[in-house]
């Protein structure tokens, strides 16, 4: 708790330093975060690796059945989405990330990167170094932090009530240990079980607008207990029970 409220006072300060120095307009950050610190303002138009990793941290802030690319390219689909991210924190929803915006971000994030309610942990209950899935384990662990911060927006959303994942990345040996299915997105790290104080129905239903292409809950065979997110290259939704 120290630690996230310490933060939050240090993006306090930056905001405010920039708006007094005059810099705000231009400057991304003036202090270098433990995760990552975005060096300028972006806007659509601009590109590069801090767009790529902006679009990371709102990718969960989207519209029913939109995913957003991590292209770093910023585009109106990004823009839209830092829009609703600015909106759901009481930011001026301009759609522009400055530095209020990438000061939320900070507050949000611990230095290894996850949001503030997630954890590889959480995310990697199989092994240690996230190997033996359908990808190398780099992928399935980049893969994990990106449905987290999904999570973390649905979570907000939801008017930040918690949600425990179940599982999340599985190795072929532990995906077939629980009879997981031999296409299971588990594998590749992006998949998540869902469980909390929501009903099942509920967080099928929220993370429509949360940039998961695959959800499968109440209804759908073996999905009675949980709910699956997962990104998925060929989308499919079904959870029959809540309407999905």
């Amino acid at each position: 708790m120290f630690r996230r409220t310490a933060r939050s006072l240090l993006a306090f300060v930056m905001i405010t330093a920039g708006t007094v120095l005059g810099v705000g307009a231009t400057a991304g950050a003036a202090h270098a975060d433990e995760c990552y610190t975005w060096s300028r303002t972006l806007s659509q138009g601009s590109s590069g690796g801090d767009v790529t990793q902006l679009q990371i941290r709102v990718a969960g802030w989207v519209t029913s059945g939109e995913r957003l690319s991590y292209d770093g390219q910023y585009g109106a689909r990004t823009a839209a989405a830092v829009k609703k991210f600015q909106a759901a924190y009481g930011l001026p929803a301009d759609g522009v990330a400055g530095p209020q915006t990438f000061g939320k971000i900070y507050t949000l994030q611990d230095p290894d990167c996850t949001p503030a309610h997630f954890s590889y942990g959480e995310l990697n209950r199989c092994n240690s170094n996230w190997s033996g899935g359908a990808v190398s384990a780099a992928t399935a662990k980049a893969n994990a932090l990106k449905t987290m911060w999904k999570l973390e927006a649905m979570r907000h959303a939801l008017g930040d009530v918690p949600i425990s994942v179940s599982s999340g990345f599985r190795s072929y040996a532990c995906n077939s240990a629980v009879g997981g299915s031999a296409t299971s997105r588990h594998l590749y790290g992006d998949a998540a079980d869902l469980t909390g104080s929501p009903s099942f129905c509920r967080l099928a239903q929220q993370a429509r607008t949360h940039g998961f292409s695959e959800i499968l809950g109440p209804g759908y065979p073996g999905h009675n207990d949980h709910t699956h997110v997962a990104f998925d290259p060929s989308p499919y939704w079904s959870a029959p029970n809540c309407g999905i």
